[in-house]
């Protein structure tokens, strides 16, 4: 078995610490690492990776978009989400759009490796705490505790520009995307704070302290 993997995450320390990790293990190839979005759509096609590392928090793109794009685009490509977010909602998300696999940033050796390997070979992989955390809430009906949301860059801004009252046609203008970006990240926003409306969500974000 040989893997073809790519790493694309914003910090390279991460990409370093990746590396470092796989070294011992000749049967998985770096052939392509990235810090930007846009580079890595760029190289996918010459690059031809079996595997993506995939951060869902890059710069450029919003990762869950991203996602989206590399698995329309390159379909073969098995994807895995590296990130800190446990959050419920990044899980989902990152699983509808394409993703085979789930991983957090403070794994160990044997789990990256396991990941790796099981979605190359067809299979999906949630980290162990990801996979309880999923249970529990299927069982009880309730997502996991905790004050703080986790928010990507992007729904930082857009969060922030809705509080100070701009439309979304006026955010996509602003911010270079598309109306419908902005729309969709209205959405997973109202989603993640559990509210209905406009009112309720800046009601939300400034109770919670994420907007100035």
């Amino acid at each position: 078995m040989k893997i073809k993997l790519a790493i694309t995450d914003d910090h390279l320390l991460v990409i370093n610490g990746l590396k470092a990790m796989l070294a011992p293990y000749p049967h998985i190839t770096i052939v392509y690492e990235s810090n930007a979005a846009t580079t890595l759509m760029e190289a996918l096609p010459a690059a031809q990776p079996d595997v993506l590392l995939l951060d869902i928090q890059m710069p450029d793109i919003d990762g869950l978009e991203l996602c989206k794009l590399v698995h329309k685009n390159h379909p073969d490509i098995k994807i895995i989400a590296l990130t800190n977010f446990m959050e419920s909602h990044y899980i989902k998300q990152m699983l509808r759009n394409g993703a085979s696999g789930y991983l957090l940033k403070n794994t160990d050796q044997e789990a990256l490796v396991a990941a790796i390997e099981q979605v190359y070979n067809g299979e999906q992989f949630l980290d162990a705490g990801i996979k309880q955390q999923l249970l529990h809430e299927m069982l009880t009906g309730q997502r996991s505790s905790g004050y703080e949301i986790p928010l990507t860059r992007r729904e930082k801004e857009i969060l922030q520009l809705i509080a100070e009252e701009h439309s979304n046609q006026q955010i996509a203008e602003k911010l270079f995307i598309s109306l419908r970006t902005v729309e969709t990240h209205r959405l997973n926003l109202t989603q993640k704070l559990a509210v209905k409306n406009t009112a309720g969500l800046v009601k939300e974000a400034i109770k919670r302290g994420l907007v100035d």
